[in-house]
């Protein structure tokens, strides 16, 4: 298998690239809609709302947190699940950044 050679890029293609990888799957879309939605839920909350199995579920949960884009809390056996805010509005910032470049003068560049 050959290595992703992230380390040619800038810090920022990095970044930008890591927020993207959160809205590459439509599960992990669906998550974060239902958590600004409800502002927090447990696991079990989204296994019922969204209609994958728990496992499934459980692993765009850990995708998402390992982004930085939500956070847990254990609340006795459970895992409330949240929005990072701060790292929210950082992916925001960046995000816009990038997709609000300006484009191209020329009509037919192609």
């Amino acid at each position: 298998m050959g290595l992703s050679k992230t380390e040619i890029f800038t810090d920022k293609q990095n970044r930008i690239a890591l927020f993207a990888k959160a809205f590459a799957h439509p599960a992990r879309v669906a998550i974060l809609q239902q958590l600004f939605k409800l502002d927090a839920c447990f696991c079990g909350d989204l296994v019922k709302e969204i209609g994958l199995a728990q496992p499934t579920v459980s692993q765009h949960l850990k995708e998402l947190k390992q982004l930085g884009l939500i956070k847990g809390r254990v609340e006795g056996t459970n895992v409330c699940y949240c929005l990072h805010t701060d790292n929210w509005m950082d992916m925001k910032k960046t995000m816009f950044g990038f997709l609000d470049q300006e484009l191209p003068k020329a009509e037919d560049c192609c």
